[in-house]
């Protein structure tokens, strides 16, 4: 059946909570998109006048279509040319969706995301559409096809999980800035012991690079191995500046809600590093560096001025 303009008015009402959703439980934005217009495809084909609650019905069509995509993600992810790591949302991007509790804001942090890889298809959606959007277990379950007392089993499983990846107290957003500072200062210093007091002593350091920009197929760990990480990266080199076609710009910004930096080159954001910043130290970076996951950052970073750069790398 056709769509009147009404029809197509209450799908938009619902775009960005079913975008926030999706980004949420596929990690990808661009994927997230492609999910939600899928959505609107079958609504389209729908009889929407038969729909007693629309926004249950999209939630519902849409969450099924990205546990099919998580399952199928699960293979092709075997394949994958190193770590795999979320795409990162810089700071107002309206895919972030809502932030007004802190397990709102926790449920799309970087961190959190990266954790949600380990959980299963069903513990994801579960985590999500509870911790994020605070839907409740009866709504779960119809959205799952299950049992009320199943989906509440399923939430504290996920919930564990997160929490045990999750053990270290947070600190403010200000504290984590100039945490953030001190680390560019010590990793342009070119010494490897300011480094080291700013980690934590289990510290890590991730790459994405999907294949296409070099990076490491296996985690630094350790204070030590990361320091000597950091502090080779933002050691000047002609080859660095050969592979990325220059000196790239570093700034400071928010991705996910937490502390970043990005590389820009141009026009073009070509890296995205994420800090997990806690009262010990730093706990991880986590860079992304794929350019099919730098498309929507370079447009949100193009969309505004961000003054000089603190300093330009290589």
């Amino acid at each position: 059946m056709a769509l009147t303009m009404n029809d197509v008015d209450r799908f938009e009402a619902s775009r960005p909570r079913m975008e926030a959703i999706a980004y949420r439980l596929l990690g990808s934005a661009s994927e997230a998109e492609d999910a939600v217009q899928e959505t609107f495809l079958r609504w389209q084909a729908a009889d929407v006048d038969r729909i007693e609650v629309p926004e249950a019905w999209l939630t519902k069509v849409l969450t099924n279509l990205c546990l099919n995509q998580l399952t199928s993600a699960r293979v092709r992810r075997e394949t994958y040319v190193g770590h795999w790591l979320p795409e990162p949302l810089l700071d107002g991007d309206s895919m972030l969706g809502p932030a007004d509790t802190a397990e709102q804001r926790e449920s799309v942090s970087y961190a959190v995301l990266a954790l949600l890889e380990r959980l299963s298809p069903n513990e994801r959606a579960v985590y999500v559409l509870r911790e994020a959007f605070g839907y409740s277990h009866r709504e779960i379950a119809e959205i799952l096809d299950t049992t009320e007392a199943a989906g509440q089993q399923i939430f504290h499983r996920a919930k564990k999980h997160v929490a045990d990846g999750r053990a270290r107290a947070e600190i403010d957003e200000a504290a984590a800035l100039r945490v953030v500072e001190e680390f560019l200062a010590a990793a342009t210093s070119g010494r490897t012991e300011p480094l080291v007091r700013l980690l934590t002593e289990d510290a890590i350091a991730i790459g994405d690079g999907g294949g296409k920009i070099p990076a490491r197929a296996k985690a630094f760990e350790g204070a030590l191995a990361v320091a000597k990480f950091m502090r080779g990266l933002f050691k000047p080199g002609q080859s660095k500046r050969a592979l990325v076609g220059g000196s790239p710009g570093v700034y400071t910004t928010t991705a996910n809600g937490a502390p970043a930096l990005v590389a820009v080159l141009g026009d073009r954001v070509i890296g995205v590093m994420c800090l997990e910043v806690t009262a010990e130290g730093i706990a991880a970076f986590r860079n992304q560096v794929n350019p099919d996951k730098l498309e929507r950052a370079t447009r949100r970073w193009a969309a505004a001025d961000h003054g000089e750069p603190l300093l330009h790398a290589f």
